[in-house]
């Protein structure tokens, strides 16, 4: 119902067209899109490369709500019965549980563009407003082994396993050991060099108050 609620005060705005059961948000009504990605939005819409679905008006815009066939989950909407587009869920959990303007927005840096720089339009158009969030914080990639760490990839270890045969403060401190915007390489090796360096550490201060 959040979602649907806030597609619909984008479409009263007139920041977003209904075509073919899609629901799209027209990039070009809001005139700060790429801002957050420091992208040029004519540059972006000349230079686009993919195919452009026909019920887009330009190749930027992106689905606020699209129709489900066969067995792909599906709600009612006044739109028909479909689904929302992956960057809407965002903005309208944000919107209900923390308000219409955030202090912090952390996540990967991958996300940049085009889900944040997505989620800065709808929820601004939406709301009437200026900012969704006053800080953008994007984290470096954690690598395995210097392969991105990833479910799909299956090489990831999750913290209730490390803690089988690491100490919860020699986990923390191998993640400190990259600046947040900066690649961490996350392994075995780097958790038993971490052991090793908090071990270093606590002889040098024992015995002191």
């Amino acid at each position: 119902d959040g979602i649907i609620s806030m597609i619909q005060k984008i479409l009263d705005n007139k920041n977003a067209y209904i075509n073919e059961n899609h629901v799209l948000f027209d990039v070009t009504s809001f005139s700060r899109y790429g801002e957050l990605s420091n992208r040029n939005t004519e540059e972006m819409l000349a230079g686009a490369r993919v195919e452009v679905a026909d019920y887009k008006k330009n190749p930027g815009d992106f689905v606020l709500w699209k129709p489900s066939i066969d067995d792909e989950p599906g709600w009612d909407s006044p739109w028909g019965y479909g689904r929302p587009g992956w960057h809407i869920e965002c903005s309208s959990m944000a919107g209900t549980f923390l308000g219409e303007e955030i202090d912090i927005h952390g996540g990967g840096q991958d996300l940049i563009f085009p889900h944040h720089e997505n989620e800065i339009a709808q929820s601004c158009c939406a709301n009437k407003s200026d900012i969704m969030a006053n800080y953008w914080l994007h984290n470096g990639y954690v690598t395995s082994d210097g392969e991105k760490m990833s479910k799909s990839l299956g090489n990831f270890a999750t913290i209730n396993n490390l803690l089988l045969n690491f100490r919860g403060e020699a986990i923390r401190y191998a993640l400190m050991q990259a600046q947040y915007r900066a690649p961490l390489n996350f392994s075995k090796k780097s958790l038993d060099e971490a052991t090793k360096s908090l071990s270093r550490l606590y002889r040098a201060v024992e015995g002191f108050d």
